[in-house]
């Protein structure tokens, strides 16, 4: 999962998108209106957290142009992450199309817990993953084939994540830079190349991640 996360407060920011980096997830930083603005011109996120107060402008007001400004890329889910806990500033964040809203100061196993959730709704498989041989479990990043647990990396766990998600599809290494990586990777670099070969090597034989010559990489949905 790609995560846009905006936040003008750059120690909590900095706290915040480290937690869920370590948890396997990619996350964008955005501490004013214009450069989460820019950040959803371009990219398609899974889960964005609105910070309300920012220096610039209303987070509020950005929320609510994701719905009536087609520029803008939607996220599948939003999640207000704010101090203003009235019950007004609660229901003008769900009614300007959040999915979430959760009061700072909170606890940070929360928000992963919370961001879990959101990423269930469009997800009929719960917590856990199950592709052939390979059985995944989101909640405690834990990995198996055959019943054999993997020793993964968070970037080699959020990768096989991310064809488990789309078994039997063909995925440019483009289409993983965008869902696996943030923003500080180079799209010149080998990054994708090397973990995917790590993560190949990992899973064992016979071979699981095929490549499709010219058009990117497959999971193969069958069993071996």
């Amino acid at each position: 999962m790609r995560i846009l996360l905006i936040e003008d407060d750059p120690d909590l920011a900095e706290v915040v998108a480290l937690g869920l980096r370590n948890e396997s997830y990619a996350v964008d930083l955005a501490t004013t209106y214009a450069e989460a603005e820019e950040s959803l011109l371009s990219t398609v996120y899974d889960v964005a957290c609105f910070d309300l107060g920012l220096p610039d402008g209303e987070g509020l007001d950005l929320l609510r142009r994701l719905t009536r400004d087609p520029e803008l890329r939607r996220p599948r889910r939003t999640i207000v992450l704010t101090a203003r806990d009235a019950v007004a500033d609660r229901v003008a964040g769900l009614d300007a199309g959040a999915d979430d809203y959760l009061v700072k100061p909170f606890h940070f196993a929360e928000l992963v817990a919370r961001v879990r959730a959101l990423s269930r709704r469009d997800d009929a498989r719960g917590t856990t993953l199950s592709v052939g041989e390979l059985t995944l479990d989101l909640a405690t990043h834990t990995a198996w084939r055959s019943g054999a647990e993997l020793d993964l990396t968070p970037r080699e766990f959020s990768l096989l994540r991310y064809f488990m998600h789309h078994p039997g599809e063909v995925l440019s290494a483009e289409d993983l830079l965008e869902h696996v990586w943030d923003s500080h990777a180079n799209p010149f670099t080998a990054s994708v190349r090397v973990i995917l070969s790590r993560l190949r090597r990992k899973l064992g034989e016979p071979a699981l991640i095929v490549t499709i010559t010219g058009a990117g990489y497959r999971l193969r949905a069958e069993p071996s």
